[in-house]
């Protein structure tokens, strides 16, 4: 599956769509994000059960500062419209097929009553 680009007016149905959606802030000038783009490219095409998206933080920049992207790239995973993983920084493409296998092998109710716990 291709990456998909998310505005401040897709974002939130995009997460909240249910399942695995990583998403990608990054800006054309950024050069660790024109580095990491083909690796998170790469990983989209592998993991077709994973949303894959991209948020430029230029053009988006009211979305990148509600997401609190002080640093960029910055990836963020979300499950079930969870946030569960937030890093700036470009990983490899080693490090990305762990976060995915970490993010697929998530105990969702767990997650969520330990949420519930610190409420």
């Amino acid at each position: 599956m291709a990456t998909i680009d998310l505005t401040e007016s897709t974002f939130s149905a995009s997460i909240n769509g249910g399942g695995i959606v990583l998403v990608d802030f990054w800006a054309g000038w950024c050069s660790p994000c024109r580095s990491f783009a083909p690796t998170f490219s790469a990983a989209s095409e592998k993991h077709s059960d994973v949303v894959f998206a991209k948020v430029d933080t230029e053009a988006e920049q009211g979305l990148s500062s509600a997401a609190g992207i002080r640093s960029i790239p910055t990836l963020m995973a979300f499950r079930d419209g969870m946030l569960v993983f937030s890093q700036p920084g470009a990983l490899n493409a080693a490090n990305l097929e762990e976060l995915v296998a970490g993010v697929q092998a998530l105990n969702m109710d767990d997650v969520r009553a330990k949420v519930a716990a610190q409420a």
